[in-house]
């Protein structure tokens, strides 16, 4: 049988090529909202971050997040993205290892 091709996508902080699932969404909405998306699917503009706290701070320090989603990024955001990726980082990674397991 043959294997299905796994989508990969970059990091923007660690410039590391992963598989899309592993990575944790942040979407630009049309209206400039700047979320964080679980699920991969929300429209707009998005950048793919590790599930890794180390990762998030390194892309608000390098103005990553500014460049992949080509509008600054308010500080009062980075702070509410800080809030929601740690509370997502649990659930993030409870979901990996489901994923895992499954395999």
């Amino acid at each position: 049988m043959k294997q299905r091709k796994i989508p990969l996508r970059k990091c923007v902080a660690c410039q590391e090529m992963m598989p899309k699932k592993e990575l944790i969404r942040i979407v630009r909405t049309p209206e400039d909202a700047v979320l964080i998306d679980l699920t991969g699917k929300k429209s707009g503009r998005g950048a793919y971050l590790c599930g890794k706290v180390s990762c998030f701070k390194l892309a608000h320090k390098n103005k990553a997040l500014d460049r992949a989603l080509k509008q600054h990024v308010k500080p009062e955001i980075y702070e509410q993205l800080a809030q929601d990726f740690i509370k997502v980082e649990d659930e993030f990674l409870a979901a990996k290892e489901s994923a895992a397991d499954d395999e």
